[in-house]
């Protein structure tokens, strides 16, 4: 299992957000480069960047960070975040994405889930379902979908996704412990990877969603804490394998 750092960009600096709200912003450093680099260095394959203010606003609007990480790394980059058009995507691809996560408009746009996929192929293309009480968020998290989170991942592999990234929101930045039940569904609903993210504040959670089969954990606070120190996790779940 994948081990991944997420960088969450807001204004150009690297915060973390309390169960994904705006006012609840905890910062954790001012150069995301220099974060980017370290966990790199500590081991880790992937690197997961949010742009937070494009998840809001709908429009990426921290590329100019984006572009100094991936210009600075050779670990592969997923971005996500204000992802609404083909325009937007091309942008993030220039920028040095290697992927990207859609959210808001794996629902709102199905027609530009087909178009990514046919133009940039399914390794490239990861759908976020962010979910609370079993339900599909919008927007940053801060609109209902009305629409089962599992019935988003059905309607997304009738599409030809093949890979999800699921987010218990009511967990995230709260370093209680992950969703283990929804996660846990999810992997048993769909034959496609899962990334598992929200709520993990240690090595035990995760060693526990390797074993239920996620193809890698995304991981904020807990690092940024010390609470997991990346290059010992990935020690452990290695000599696990």
């Amino acid at each position: 299992m994948e081990v991944i750092p997420a960088i969450d960009l807001r204004a150009g600096r690297c915060v973390r957000l309390y169960q994904g709200d705006y006012a609840q912003e905890e910062v954790f450093g001012v150069d995301p480069v220099a974060i980017a680099l370290r966990w790199q260095s500590e081991g880790a394959k992937l690197l997961h960047v949010v742009d937070l203010d494009g998840a809001a606003s709908g429009s990426p609007e921290n590329l100019d960070s984006i572009r100094a990480i991936a210009s600075s790394i050779d670990t592969t980059l997923e971005v996500g975040g204000g992802i609404r058009d083909m325009e937007k995507a091309r942008l993030l691809f220039d920028a040095g994405a290697d992927r990207l996560v859609l959210g808001t408009s794996a629902v709102e746009d199905p027609d530009l889930v087909i178009q990514m996929l046919e133009r940039f192929g399914a390794d490239s293309v990861v759908v976020s379902v962010d979910a609370k009480d079993g339900w599909a968020l919008l927007r940053g998290w801060k609109q209902p979908s009305h629409m089962k989170a599992l019935e988003l991942m059905d309607r997304m592999v009738a599409l030809g996704v093949g890979r999800f990234e699921y987010t218990d929101i009511s967990r995230d930045g709260t370093m209680t412990e992950p969703n283990f039940e929804a996660v846990t569904e999810a992997v048993n609903h769909v034959s496609v990877p899962i990334i598992a993210a929200g709520g993990i504040a240690n090595a035990r959670h995760l060693e526990r969603l390797a074993g239920l089969g996620v193809e890698g954990a995304i991981v904020g606070k807990a690092l940024y804490t010390g609470a997991v120190i990346l290059p010992e996790v990935l020690e452990t779940l290695g000599s696990q394998l």
